[in-house]
């Protein structure tokens, strides 16, 4: 089949531009309403521009091209506000956290110094969900505003850096814990690890019992479960320490107690750079990060489609007001795209 790429931008120079890649699988991505991008959408860029002030860039406007962003990265996983209308993600190195309000296309500063967060999600109360790398803990804003610190050790040892966050229809809490932030001081404080090893975890926040979900990963990073919640997906970042280490997503089987895993696969590899955070719809299709962009994986592990990104990707996200907006958190800038999908709902819900 012939390559053929779907535009989702104007014209002119700019590099925010956004294209799918429809030559692998075309007839699912390009055309099924389960998971195409709509042909006659635009992809967003959210910028902060030195000198200037949060802006907006309007896309195809040829503006883009050679500016910096006031912000190193927007790697942490985000959060959005079904009520409020925005997001909320971290700039990890500049230890803050920056808002997308999605009402008046404004960006402002949510939360600085904001403890090094990476990883966010929302509770089932509405409330925010933190991994901090600066804490070393779990923590959770209150309805009142309120911080509060849910975990911060296991076995008597302090976390290394709570990296991702999800949280299961029981209330759960699901985290992975692998030591990027404490490997130096650009994403958190130099500090040796207390742990034996990088491990994924369990919270139950209404006994406060913590229990280790997995222990074979070199480093696990993004987490998220199926819409069934019968098979929980973990990335593993491994790549980063050793040569030739773990670039893939597992797909691990949730055992009947809903509490722990049973067997566990590889689901799928990235052949360019790493996945980190992903999010899944409701059809069971993985979206999941990589240097080149966005990837869309089938519940099988069949690559599906791409949509590329003039910059690494690290984290995405669904919003907007009917869950069908994808948003992406790449290297310096917030970009989104709307789909012909939706974001997975939590059983029950």
């Amino acid at each position: 089949m012939p390559r053929r790429w779907l535009s989702m931008a104007g014209g002119g120079a700019c590099r925010g531009r956004v294209r799918i890649d429809l030559s692998e699988r075309a007839t699912t991505l390009g055309h099924s309403a389960k998971c195409r991008v709509r042909g006659r959408g635009k992809a967003d860029v959210v910028r902060v521009v030195r000198g200037r002030g949060p802006a907006v860039q309007a896309p195809g406007d040829g503006q883009c091209a050679g500016r910096k962003a006031l912000y190193r990265h927007a790697l942490g996983r985000p959060a959005y506000f079904p009520a409020g209308r925005y997001l909320v993600w971290s700039d990890i190195p500049n230890n803050r956290l920056l808002r997308f309000d999605e009402t008046d296309n404004s960006v402002s500063v949510f939360e600085t110094p904001s403890g090094y967060q990476n990883g966010h999600t929302v509770d089932r109360e509405g409330r925010l969900i933190a991994c901090e790398h600066g804490g070393r803990c779990v923590s959770r804003v209150d309805i009142d505003g309120v911080r509060r610190v849910l975990v911060d050790r296991y076995a008597g040892g302090r976390f290394n850096s709570p990296n991702d966050v999800v949280v299961k229809s029981d209330g759960s809490i699901w985290f992975t814990d692998p030591t990027y932030g404490i490997d130096g001081d650009y994403e958190g404080d130099r500090s040796p690890s207390e742990q034996q090893g990088s491990l994924v975890f369990r919270l139950d926040p209404a006994t406060g019992e913590t229990s280790v979900v997995a222990s074979d990963f070199l480093q696990p990073n993004g987490l998220a479960f199926s819409p069934d919640e019968s098979i929980l997906y973990l990335a593993d970042t491994g790549a980063t320490h050793i040569e030739n280490g773990p670039h893939h997503i597992r797909a691990l089987t949730m055992a009947p107690d809903g509490r722990s895993v049973t067997a566990s696969r590889v689901f799928a590899t990235c052949d360019i750079g790493l996945f980190d955070g992903f999010r899944v719809d409701r059809h069971g299709n993985v979206w999941t990060s990589t240097a080149e962009g966005v990837h869309c994986y089938a519940p099988d592990g069949t690559r599906l489609g791409k949509i590329l990104i003039p910059e690494v990707v690290g984290n995405v996200e669904f919003g907007g007001r009917k869950r069908n907006r994808l948003f992406i958190c790449a290297t310096t800038s917030l970009y989104a795209v709307y789909l012909n999908t939706n974001a997975a709902r939590r059983p029950g819900a």
